[in-house]
């Protein structure tokens, strides 16, 4: 495996401009479980841009598949929980149209499928 950095990998903006909040709504999406595949949302990267302000954060988010039938549900609960580890800021969902490949997952994560 190579050391070059991984292309599809997001680097949110919050955590250069709010790094202990980033840090905060990272842990508690690791909660966050897509049910088809057994783990995070985070160790999956679906999780592609973080913004926050004073105001609001705003959370881009892709699936896994187009037409994920756990789609709404996983982003309601990934909602839910970025407004409480933000103390409780309104959080504004986007979904992207982005398409999920493997080589995305965190370094590690995807090793039980053999990546």
């Amino acid at each position: 495996m190579s050391d070059a950095p991984r292309t599809n990998h997001p680097i949110w903006e919050a955590d250069s401009t709010h790094p202990a909040e980033a840090e905060a709504i990272r842990t508690a999406l690791r909660q966050v479980v897509d049910p088809e595949l057994g783990m995070s949302i985070i160790e999956l990267s679906l999780v592609r841009e973080l913004k926050i302000d004073s105001e609001q954060v705003h959370l881009k988010m892709i699936l896994t598949t187009p037409f994920c039938p756990y789609g709404p549900a996983m982003m309601e609960m990934t909602r839910s929980k970025a407004a409480e580890a933000s103390g409780g800021k309104p959080v504004v969902m986007e979904l992207a149209m982005d398409t999920w490949d493997p080589s995305m997952m965190e370094e590690g994560a995807g090793a039980a499928w053999g990546f």
